[in-house]
């Protein structure tokens, strides 16, 4: 065994076909010891060595209750802060690239909430009237400011449960980071869009005025997904005019015009459970990552199922695909000469708040 940890630079121009013999080299030798991660959105060239595959929450949860010393979590950063979050003391959290993060999650920082905080509270009573809820993509810091003020997270899957808990506690909600997934919950919990107002983190009191403030129901933060953002009302037009039958499902953080639009709205576990289980030789046009879309398409086929990627152009997340064959051999290969590298810790103190507000949600879910 050597003294040190393996050069990630040593890995950088191995070709695909090497790291998957070192990959599955470095897993056999691990065994248990060692557990996989693969989120949807993961490239395929990295997915296939998942050996559990979900959504973040999902993945976190069940690699708490494995066997493994290691969680290896082939997604971007704050899923690997979930999984240290919520796993066992002796168990590692690991993120394959370092540089994976979430451009929607960097969109709110603590400095701002807090300032946006600060700055409701000079008009209303923030602490009394307000529940803060940040979406599960955002940093371990922002679950920990939920924690600090009796908040909660949420997922896609469970946004409007959440809603309702937030809303038997007190009368408003500070929806963070994601704006669509908050405003389009709300729009189908029956909360009109004049009270749901978007606070812009760049402008002093979020560019709202002071009756805004007081009237919104909900103050969503002007934050989303770059994947999801490019999906438009115009592609779906344009897609039924040549397919009529076509039926159409979005991913709520897809912007309020096109979830109008769609025949379906969901998780990218709801989206999954959707096609897979509708009749066969339908057609599907999908608004979420291309990666999963993809996957689905193929695994149809055999249904006669045709699903379609709803933007013309490429969307796949980004920082996402920072991971790839040769940071996880680089990893398990370091795991299994004794090295832990890129190691995901959260501080102690940040973690007992932030799984106060994770456990606020499982328990509302």
């Amino acid at each position: 065994m050597s003294s040190s940890a393996l050069p990630i630079h040593d890995y950088a121009l191995l070709d695909d076909a090497e790291c998957d013999a070192r990959i599955a080299a470095a897993k056999a030798k691990l065994g248990k010891r060692c557990i996989v991660l693969g989120h949807h959105y993961q490239r395929d060239e990295v997915f296939k060595h998942a050996d559990i595959y979900g959504d973040s929450l999902k993945l976190s949860r069940e690699a708490s209750q494995s066997e493994a010393e290691y969680i290896v979590f082939c997604g971007v950063h704050f899923m690997a802060e979930v999984a240290d979050i919520l796993s066992r003391p002796e168990q590692i959290a690991i993120l394959p690239d370092m540089a994976a993060g979430c451009s929607m999650a960097d969109m709110a920082n603590k400095i701002k909430v807090q300032q946006c905080w600060d700055e409701l509270s000079q008009i209303i009573d923030a602490d009394n009237t307000v529940t803060p809820v940040t979406y599960i993509n955002s940093a371990a810091d922002l679950k920990a400011f939920c924690g600090r003020h009796d908040g909660i997270v949420c997922t896609s899957s469970n946004a409007e449960k959440i809603l309702n808990w937030s809303f038997a506690k007190r009368e408003k909600v500070l929806f963070f980071p994601d704006q669509h997934l908050g405003r389009n919950t709300g729009y189908r919990m029956g909360i009109p869009l004049e009270q749901m107002v978007t606070w812009d983190f760049n402008k002093p009191q979020g560019g709202l005025t002071e009756q805004q403030i007081r009237d919104a129901k909900i103050i969503l933060w002007k934050g989303y997904c770059s994947v999801h953002q490019a999906f438009q009302p115009e592609q779906i037009d344009s897609f039924k005019e040549k397919h009529p039958e076509t039926l159409v499902i979005s991913h709520p953080e897809a912007c309020f015009d096109v979830c109008r639009k769609s025949d379906f709205i969901g998780s990218t576990e709801m989206i999954l459970k959707i096609v897979r289980e509708a009749e066969p030789n339908t057609r599907w046009l999908v608004a979420t990552e291309l990666n999963l879309v993809n996957r689905l398409n193929q695994e149809c086929k055999a249904q006669g199922k045709q699903v379609h990627f709803m933007a013309p152009t490429l969307s796949m997340c980004s920082t996402m695909f920072r991971t790839d064959p040769q940071h996880l051999a680089w990893v398990l290969e370091n795991l299994a000469a004794g090295h832990v590298v890129n190691r995901v810790s959260v501080p102690e103190d940040q973690a007992v708040l932030a799984k106060k507000s994770l456990d606020n949600m499982l328990l509302a879910s």
